[in-house]
């Protein structure tokens, strides 16, 4: 097992990555929680299918309740979010219960909304069944969407741990690996040099990665979002530069529909834009073409759906977090490694649009 310490302004916690681990969880919460009086688990009909009759053993002796949630991205609505609520209420929690988010990165953002906002903010345990929720489940972001915007309500809560039991991933059907992987993808981009080449040689194939591969690209995923996000808790400074891609990437993910369109494969799109504009605003010193053979050859779309509308593109991105106003602002790379902030007018973003 290996453990990664998260250090915030608001808190410090642990980061448990192996396989197995899931057995531990009962000890973590007997040490941390004297007096813990009930637990809620939120999670969505595939993990509960798949994963639960795991979990539920080693809780047995609290009698936990469970909160079932709609997979994907229709976890991250008000109704859903009002219905985890009440059942927190109906089940008499309190300021001593804890919630486990156990699932995905959806799953993760609405637990931990719910724990924020039930009584003003009760504990939380992130466990992790994705490749995504490598980056989501690390560094207290939760929130839920609206049909305006993703993630536009929500707040800042971290969790009291992150159990990250690597077994959980080996059900993961290929797009959903496909777009936990562009997170690992991204953190190299702006962190690491040698992390992105090491990718590059030695990733030709998301289907056959080994464990050991899967294991290490995490934890150095996980390291670099803590280089961040230990600097800059509450995104006012060099935490946005984790959202490289994320401004097209939100609003393609919108406009096709939450659920319709991974997270991930529209953050690679995103991504590919970001780098495109790098290279031409800031004259990024980077082989974009073998970059997006190689992300072709993982699998990932490389396009924006040519269906959807500039315009209505442009409007979604307006409402990105990052945007001042009606100035919208990426995340690009003056070199790998080397991310800023650069404001970009309307007309540049739809002619780059256009030409990509």
């Amino acid at each position: 097992m290996e453990t990664i310490h998260i250090q915030t302004e608001s808190k410090q916690y642990n980061v448990f990555v192996g396989e197995g681990i899931r057995k531990d969880i009962y000890t973590f919460l007997t040490n941390h929680f004297p007096g813990l009086t009930r637990i809620l688990i939120i999670t969505d009909e595939t993990v509960a299918s798949l994963h639960l009759e795991q979990l539920l053993p080693i809780l047995e002796s609290w009698n936990p309740i469970v909160f079932t949630a709609p997979s994907g991205e229709k976890a991250k609505t008000f109704e859903v979010y009002y219905s985890a609520l009440s059942a927190a209420l109906e089940n008499g929690l309190d300021r001593k219960s804890v919630i486990l988010a156990f699932g995905g990165g959806a799953v993760g953002d609405l637990s931990g909304f719910v724990a924020a906002s039930f009584m003003r903010g009760i504990p939380f345990i992130q466990i992790p069944t994705t490749i995504l929720a490598h980056d989501s489940a690390v560094g207290g972001k939760v929130a839920i969407n609206h049909p305006l915007g993703k993630n536009m309500i929500g707040a800042f809560h971290q969790p009291e741990a992150v159990v990250y039991d690597l077994e959980f991933l080996k059900t993961l059907p290929a797009q959903e690996i496909r777009s936990g992987f562009a997170e690992v993808i991204k953190h190299a981009l702006i962190f690491d040099l040698d992390f992105y080449e090491w990718l590059k040689t030695n990733v030709n194939d998301l289907d056959s990665l080994t464990m050991e591969q899967l294991s290490e690209c995490l934890i150095k995923g996980i390291k670099i979002k803590n280089e961040f996000v230990s600097q800059d808790e509450r995104e006012t400074g060099i935490r946005a530069y984790l959202n490289l891609g994320h401004t097209l990437g939100h609003a393609i993910e919108s406009e096709m529909g939450y659920g319709n369109f991974t997270h991930g494969e529209s953050v690679m799109i995103g991504m590919i834009f970001a780098l495109k504009l790098s290279k031409q605003l800031l004259g990024l010193s980077f082989n974009l073409e073998e970059f997006t053979l190689w992300v072709e050859q993982l699998g990932y779309q490389t396009k924006i759906p040519s269906h959807l509308s500039f315009q209505k593109l442009l409007k979604k991105m307006k409402q990105d977090k990052k945007s001042v106003g009606e100035s919208i602002r990426f995340v690009l790379l003056e070199e790998i490694g080397a991310p800023i902030l650069r404001e970009i007018s309307d007309n540049v973003l739809i002619e780059q649009m256009k030409s990509f």
